[in-house]
């Protein structure tokens, strides 16, 4: 895919657990990401943002929310708890209303048995209610701490298709975007 100027992908973080497994699998799709010309990568790790649990005003929350209003496309790297989302990723969504609009996410998820699939369909939900375009492709890792493997060629395949079809549509929206505000 050749554009005339890299798409902003913001890669958010969801777990903020003390020891959790977050980084492994950010390390391992940031890998793949980054030697795509396609993206201007960063990471939005939830751990690192203290956003109010009120959904209060303050310098973090413009912070967060001119990221969000910046980016093309984003990638949820999450776990499963309790077979659902981390409370982290609700505050997040929740803190930010019209930057989400018109803009493409995909789902990289880890956990036990499910693989953090589960948690995937639920924020898909999430997202469809914040006007953002949820890539069908997902990857996700089963037992994650136990058999976590980066040559994992299900794996592998995965993100590759679920990037492309990310840029095409983020291409898409960001190319409508420019050319009139989105009507929600």
């Amino acid at each position: 895919m050749e554009l005339d100027r890299p798409l902003r992908l913001e890669v958010i973080v969801g777990s903020v657990r003390v020891k959790r497994f977050a980084p492994v699998v950010l390390d391992w799709f940031l890998e793949r990401a980054r030697v795509r010309d396609t993206y201007d990568t960063a990471v939005l790790d939830l751990a690192e943002i203290p956003l109010p649990q009120d959904l209060s005003a303050s310098q973090v929350v413009d912070s967060f929310t001119d990221r969000i209003g910046r980016a093309d496309a984003f990638i949820v790297v999450t776990s499963e708890y309790n077979h659902g989302y981390p409370a982290a990723l609700k505050t997040a969504f929740d803190t930010v209303k019209y930057e989400w609009r018109a803009k493409p996410v995909g789902f990289v998820a880890y956990g036990g048995m499910s693989g953090g699939l589960r948690a995937v369909e639920q924020l898909r939900q999430v997202v469809a209610e914040l006007h953002m375009v949820s890539i069908r492709e997902a990857v996700s890792f089963h037992q994650a701490r136990k058999h976590f493997d980066p040559e994992d060629g299900a794996a592998n395949d995965a993100v590759e298709r679920m990037l492309t079809q990310l840029a095409w549509w983020a291409d898409a929206l960001r190319t409508q975007r420019e050319q009139s505000p989105y009507p929600g």
